[in-house]
């Protein structure tokens, strides 16, 4: 039976453990020649840098070969062509399909029809499970555990998908806290907050980005993603509302991190960026080794 990555929830407690030590020793041998002879399709209906770059890096130290697009218009899409048309047809073709699409839901429905498993980079403010766990891997590398952690989500915590995803995770790791800084507009979805409820944790929401991070293991920052407003004026009221700056980190613990998904905007100022707590170029390198360990699981390689 074909197992696909679609939702974060797809995957166990012991998956993720298990994601977790394939990403050390990947990072260690990063050149496997796991997927020789096996032929990948790379579908991005939206734009992405690192998501793309990533998985055709970690494809390529596989071993594996790389087909699709990275650009919709260079597609059949532009001739009208269906996504249930587009996922059948390359199926035929391909091993494994990671695909990225505006709509929510996109991905799901690509799994139901594809014979081959199906790996989601992101389906619109819905889910974004590989950057889930590359993120859940660099909090292990940066805290030596995912428990007892008290992690703060700051901008845009209604679009942002990689929110959604790495809440739904870490609530399956012992005593962990959210802190969620937004304004009212992007602020959490209810749906999550009832998640979190239903389990018994904690969280707390706060309008203001002050001294209250200094109880912070974890603070991750977010870009106020202006392709998911409708309303331009909402987007200029709310885009520059939240920006870390060095000073603001005086107060922090020695042991912090800041995590970003990027791009960044304006969120974080770039005198953070020679910061010790600063962390997110190197979270952007560690998709690629969490990626070799999702296909290599994904595929039954490892």
């Amino acid at each position: 039976m074909k197992k696909d990555l679609i939702s974060i929830t797809d995957f166990t407690k012991d998956e993720y453990l298990k994601i977790m030590k394939l990403a050390a020793d990947f990072e260690a041998n990063p050149n496997q020649e796991l997927l020789k002879g096996k032929v990948i399709a790379s579908l991005f209906f939206e734009p992405s840098t690192r998501t793309r770059l990533s998985f055709e890096t970690a494809i390529s130290r596989l071993g594996g070969r790389i087909i699709g697009f990275a650009d919709p218009d260079s597609s059949s899409a532009t001739k009208g062509e269906t996504l249930h048309d587009t996922i059948k047809m390359v199926s035929n073709y391909a091993d494994l399909i990671v695909m990225r699409h505006p709509l929510e839901g996109a991905a799901r429905y690509a799994a139901e029809i594809s014979p081959v498993p199906v790996i989601n980079a992101g389906d619109g403010s819905n889910q974004h499970p590989t950057q889930t766990l590359l993120d859940m891997y660099s909090i292990l590398k940066t805290q030596k555990r995912l428990d007892d952690l008290n992690i703060f989500m700051v901008g845009d915590l209604k679009y942002g998908r990689t929110v959604h995803s790495l809440l739904m995770a870490m609530s399956e790791f012992e005593n962990p806290v959210f802190n969620f800084i937004a304004p009212q507009i992007l602020e959490m979805p209810e749906e999550y907050k009832l998640f979190l409820r239903d389990k018994g944790i904690k969280y707390y929401e706060h309008k203001e980005f002050t001294d209250i991070v200094s109880a912070a293991d974890i603070i991750y920052m977010t870009r106020v993603q202006k392709e998911r407003f409708s309303d331009p004026i909402e987007y200029e009221q709310v885009k520059n509302v939240y920006i870390l700056r060095n000073s603001m980190l005086e107060k922090t613990k020695p042991t912090v991190k800041i995590l970003h998904p990027l791009p960044r905007v304006n969120e974080i100022h770039t005198d953070v960026d020679t910061n010790e707590k600063a962390y997110y170029f190197e979270q952007a390198r560690n998709g690629v080794f969490t990626r070799e360990a999702i296909i290599s699981h994904i595929m039954n390689l490892k």
